[in-house]
């Protein structure tokens, strides 16, 4: 593959388990990503959505490390806040932090 593809082509990856790996071809993309898992955790509290997915492309187009993993309430006062993660882990603890502020917004409500 060509350096230019390297540097300035999309940044496409699946998951083998937790681990994210990186395809370079984009027909190749699509059939690993669309058989692999997308889902990292999904929790409904007090009415509220919080999902945690894998993107598969990367979003930190700039720079070096990719971010891969997104979490975003859907619903309550935090509706449409959403963070990013660069790796399964990083997602999973982000989840439930999300989860955590929704339960904190929650409990301030009604106290």
């Amino acid at each position: 593959m060509d350096d230019r593809f390297e540097r300035y082509g999309p940044r496409l990856f699946y998951l083998e388990g937790k681990t994210a790996v990186r395809v370079r071809d984009v027909l190749q993309w699509a059939e690993l990503y669309s058989a692999s898992p997308h889902h990292v955790a999904d929790d409904e509290i007090h009415g509220v959505r919080i999902s945690t997915i894998f993107l598969g492309l990367d979003h930190n187009v700039l720079g070096p490390t990719p971010i891969l993993f997104e979490t975003m309430i859907f619903g309550g006062e935090r509706d449409g806040e959403q963070w990013r993660y660069s790796t399964w882990d990083e997602a999973e603890a982000g989840h439930a932090e999300a989860c955590s502020l929704v339960r904190r917004s929650f409990i301030r409500r009604v106290s």
